[in-house]
């Protein structure tokens, strides 16, 4: 009996150790696994910043993934300078943070009604909406142009704004739509009961509730805008009123192209959303976590 007794034991260790090994060993290859995904998800930057960085000199002679072996900021600074990118950055902030805040707003009135309003065609609206993402952009380039010209908005960030608003909208009146069907009715019904009217009850208790997912669908609404390219380019025909996507794209175009200045403008280009998505990942993973949880 008293073999038994140590030897059960001495198992239950073993299995025990050789059970927290395996936990172990699973740890690290995910932690290497996400190591690696992290530095292929940051080469890109990497890559733009050491070019950006660097001579003609230093590039020519290492090539552009060779360390740099210099630290010069005029191609930054030519970049900069003869794109006024000042102007750049002033423009798509504008456009992105309208955008956001109209095209949320936008997306809340209407799902509002679909979902809790309980509107008759409202499933019809929802699929005219999908059909709506599914269009191409370059379909509706000529249209959106045309209708620009014609009301006098055309070369101004109101125009940009306006069309964006709209099309965002339609994925966030999906989305809402989906959410609010599933908004409790006994909340709205003792409300009602309360006296509150429909738009008190939007603000007062809707709003509140929705406020995570309405803050992950205005930083999805900023980024794609900041990201557009071909409409802000064909709206927008100014050099004081493009963005800093366009500012990008027409780049070869209007100024003698060289590897470093293209790192730059790629560099600058990326920052900005880098930096907004650093300052608002809280709200990002705070809102997705609650819309998760519901």
């Amino acid at each position: 009996m008293s073999d038994v007794s140590v030897s059960l034991p001495t198992t239950a260790s073993r299995r025990a150790q050789t059970s927290g090994s395996m936990h172990s060993s699973a740890r690290w290859w995910v932690l290497a696994a996400v190591s690696l995904a992290l530095i292929l998800f940051l080469f890109p930057f990497i890559l733009a910043f050491t070019n950006a960085i660097k001579t003609a000199d230093d590039y020519n002679a290492y090539g552009p993934l060779g360390i740099p072996h210099s630290f010069d900021l005029s191609a930054l600074r030519d970049f900069w300078n003869n794109v006024d990118f000042t102007q750049k950055l002033i423009n798509s902030v504008i456009i992105s943070a309208a955008t956001a805040v109209f095209g949320v707003l936008l997306s809340l009135l209407n799902a509002y009604a679909i979902g809790i309003g309980r509107i008759k065609g409202g499933k019809k609206m929802l699929v005219l909406l999908l059909i709506g993402i599914m269009i191409p952009q370059e379909s509706l380039a000529y249209p959106i142009y045309y209708l620009s010209k014609s009301v006098g908005l055309f070369d101004t960030i109101w125009s940009v704004i306006i069309v964006f608003s709209v099309l965002q909208s339609a994925f966030g009146t999906y989305l809402l739509s989906a959410v609010l069907t599933a908004f409790p009715r006994e909340v709205i019904e003792a409300a009602e009961m309360d006296g509150a009217t429909p738009w008190k009850i939007l603000w007062t208790i809707v709003v509140p509730m929705l406020m995570p997912t309405l803050a992950v669908l205005a930083t999805f609404f900023f980024i794609w805008t900041w990201n557009e390219f071909l409409l802000p380019l064909i709206l927008l025909a100014s050099n004081d009123n493009q963005t800093v996507s366009v500012s990008m794209g027409v780049l070869n175009g209007q100024f003698v192209q060289t590897p470093t200045t293209t790192a730059a403008a790629a560099l600058l280009g990326i920052a900005p959303t880098l930096l907004f998505f650093l300052i608002f990942q809280r709200t990002l993973t705070r809102g997705i976590a609650v819309g998760a949880v519901k």
